[in-house]
């Protein structure tokens, strides 16, 4: 299986004003157009995942959802709420998140730094802080492993926004 670890579009910087609850922050036009551009080159790359997983959080909610608008053409689908993606990586709560997984080649998890690369790291190293990544806006990162389990994922791609 193919895990797409996805962080969030630009969503400007934080305004307490504004949105107080930072969770309600949404997306920049900016981020929007950036995110538009990553998703169509993963589908370029015949990467379409089977599922999109997504924070609840705004910003990653609309990254997924402009995702899953890329990849319509391909297989119809909408994001699916994942709690989980808001806090410190647990495979068992993401796994009961995205459900059964019966039949999936290629799953995309949109959630939070630090959470992510806390989350990379775990599935490629088996700790949370063995190895330090920073993914950036927009960023993808591919990693390819039997099972959602600690330690067994290999490292396929690292896609920057700005590199396309």
């Amino acid at each position: 299986m193919l895990i797409l670890i996805v962080r969030h579009a630009d969503a400007g910087e934080r305004d307490p004003a504004k949105y107080p609850d930072d969770s309600l922050r949404p997306l920049s036009k900016r981020g929007r157009k950036v995110h538009a551009r990553v998703s169509e080159a993963l589908s370029e790359r015949d990467l379409a995942p089977d599922i999109v997983v997504a924070s609840p959080w705004t910003r990653a909610w609309q990254t997924a959802t402009i995702m899953t608008k890329e990849f319509s053409g391909k297989k119809k689908m909408k994001p699916v709420p994942a709690p989980s993606l808001t806090t410190d990586p647990d495979l068992d709560a993401i796994r009961t998140d995205i459900g059964p997984m019966d039949g999936i080649a290629c799953i995309a998890l949109v959630g939070h730094e630090p959470w992510l690369s806390e989350l990379a790291s775990l599935l490629l190293t088996g700790d949370p802080r063995r190895l330090a990544t920073d993914i950036p806006k927009s960023g993808v990162l591919g990693i390819e492993t039997a099972a959602l389990e600690p330690g067994t994922g290999t490292l396929r791609f690292f896609q920057r926004p700005k590199l396309l």
